[in-house]
């Protein structure tokens, strides 16, 4: 039950009347005409701005406009209390006690569909995201990013859309082949007590490929005499093991994907080779030169021919090499080829989760997404910004078991998979975000995720007292009450639930969420702690029970709480 939608489309209603009896004009397709959760100084429960959206075509300014509409409004509606007008023109509609108690009826019968949009149309979507080389665990670098892709794919699932979680392992190039001569040094480090040779630059010095080698030499019969004979099938292993512990890291933070897509498969199989001739076919490719990049210094930058894009017709600040002078691939190449791969797979849209470090690919990566698929609007990409670890107020460096980073799993060893993947969440993901280790540690409202799973942990108990399954649905067929001021204002709040899963999902904007959970949170504790004073405002009465309409409305509260952390991806216990 979406009220917000509801009495939008009332709106609708009445303006079509009005405009069949030449009492107003209203533009094609309602353009622009909101119903909306209101500021708190409206002091109601929605606000329209459809006086100030119809002033100008209907020459008259707004007010005189929202004057005209808002007793029609009041009249057609036997639940609403007052409708007001607010300057410039909004108009402000408050319900009628009675309104409440059929909302919370209608949530309550109705959980497993409250907060999803039926009218939305269902899109299939591909998320990529992650994508980190396999050459070792993922970092508290990737941490943010992957959480993010994850959330926003249960955010899209919630909501009904088809989503499909895929990571790209990029197992082509210089850096795997140094992975694989790290790799290999370690083994004969183990197996001829060989020194590492740790003075090149090019290897991976990580002790994590110890236990690559260890796992490669004791289970395969390769004879590491010789690097080079062996070569192709120890990278083929080396890789292996760096997934197998990704893909562990993945587990631990509760993240599985649908898919993991090779680059060496599509440069083997000719793909980069088949989306150029896409592209040459299209006259979306020259041969070129590309001018020094700013910064650069023109005396020590040649000018050489290559094959370039044409990136700039489709928005891109400059053209793209796909083909270097020397007739090799650019990595740019085998990426346009992996999104070629992604668009041929009809989906309907593509999102890309990138590190802040990859800002500046997003251009590029578009403009060749367009020139693929046709469509401007086809790939959307998220930027997971930089995390900066805090303790003691000041900044944090953990123990580095694993090499000169700090892993997931050192992460989550410290705080745990809940805080790491709520707290990750709290911010708008474009913009850094502080993670307190002190803070996530505490049991105050000044930690989040606390002070939500403390909220879930009452209600539970609650129910606990009088012997009642919290995930049973409670039969309502008789339900008639009046709720007091205070708990019409967490219903209020609830009722914005809708609203924030239809944002948090066409923004894919997933911080939404849990502020959303800590400040309904944060309402149901104010209420709680009332019945410390006032007997009365108690949910157990002095006959130890829960009358039905308490029971009713802890159990909606507890059924957002419940949605809400299961697409954050985190547990609600019941006892705390």
């Amino acid at each position: 039950m979406n009220i917000f939608e509801i009495y939008l489309e009332k709106i609708k209603s009445i303006l079509s009347e009005l405009q069949k009896d030449n009492k107003i004009i209203v533009p094609d397709n309602f353009n622009g005409i909101n119903a909306e959760i209101p500021p708190q100084k409206f002091n109601c429960d929605i606000s329209t701005n459809v006086a100030m959206v119809l002033s100008k075509i209907n020459n008259k300014p707004p007010i005189e406009l929202a004057e005209q509409l808002a007793p029609i409004l009041k009249d057609k509606d036997k639940l609403i209390e007052t409708v007001t007008i607010a300057k410039p023109g909004f108009i402000n509609i408050k319900f009628k006690k009675s309104f409440w108690a059929i909302f919370t009826k209608e949530i309550s019968e109705n959980s497993k569909t409250f907060g999803i949009n039926q009218k939305e149309k269902k899109n299939n979507y591909l998320v990529e995201f992650v994508s980190a080389n396999p050459t070792g665990p993922l970092h508290v670098g990737h941490c943010r990013g992957a959480i993010l892709g994850d959330v926003i794919s249960n955010i899209l699932t919630f909501n009904n859309h088809k989503v499909t979680k895929e990571y790209y392992v990029n197992d082509y190039g210089n850096q795997i082949i140094n992975f694989a001569k790290s790799v290999y040094f370690r083994i004969r480090e183990i197996t001829h007590k060989e020194t590492f040779p740790s003075d090149n630059a090019d290897l991976y010095p990580g002790d994590y490929l110890i236990d690559f080698a260890k796992n490669i030499s004791s289970n395969s019969n390769l004879n590491f005499d010789n690097y080079d004979e062996i070569s192709e099938e120890l990278t083929e292993l080396s890789i292996k093991q760096a997934l197998l512990l990704i893909k562990k890291n993945l587990k631990s933070l509760g993240i599985n994907h649908d898919n993991f897509v090779s680059e060496k498969k599509i440069v083997l199989d000719k793909e980069v080779e088949n989306v150029v001739q896409f592209l040459k076919k299209n006259k979306f490719v020259y041969k070129g030169k590309i001018k020094a990049p700013e910064g650069e210094d023109n005396n020590n930058w040649v000018e050489r021919e290559q094959l370039l894009f044409k990136s700039t017709d489709f928005g891109d600040d400059k053209d793209r090499a796909l083909q270097k002078s020397d007739g090799s691939w650019t990595y740019f190449a085998s990426d346009v080829a992996y999104h070629k791969n992604k668009v041929d797979r009809k989906f309907d849209y593509l999102i890309n989760i990138l590190g802040a470090d990859h800002a500046g690919y997003i251009k590029r990566i578009s403009s060749s997404v367009e020139a693929l698929s046709g469509k401007k609007d086809k790939l959307i990409c998220k930027i997971s910004q930089l995390v900066k670890l805090i303790k003691d107020n000041k900044p944090f460096k953990m123990s580095k078991r694993k090499g000169d980073y700090i892993t997931v799993d050192d992460l989550i060893e410290e705080v745990g998979k809940d805080a790491t993947r709520f707290i990750m969440l709290n911010r708008s993901s474009d913009a850094e975000l502080d993670f307190d280790f002190d803070a996530v540690k505490e049991k105050s409202k000044d930690n989040p995720l606390y002070y939500v799973q403390y909220c879930y942990a009452r209600i539970s108990s609650v129910f606990r007292h009088i012997n009642k399954d919290l995930n049973k649905k409670i039969e309502t067929n008789n339900f008639n009450f009046e709720y007091s001021e205070e708990e019409i204002k967490i219903l209020k709040k609830l009722s914005e639930w809708p609203k924030c899963i239809d944002i948090s999902s066409t923004k894919l904007e997933p911080h939404r969420i849990p502020v959303y959970l800590y400040e309904l949170a944060s309402e149901f504790h104010s209420y709680w702690n009332l019945g410390k004073q006032k007997p009365e405002k108690r949910f157990i009465n002095e006959q130890k029970e829960v009358p039905l309409d308490k029971l009713v409305f802890l159990k909606v509260i507890s059924n957002v709480i419940k949605s809400g952390m299961d697409i954050v991806g985190v547990d609600t216990p019941s006892k705390m």
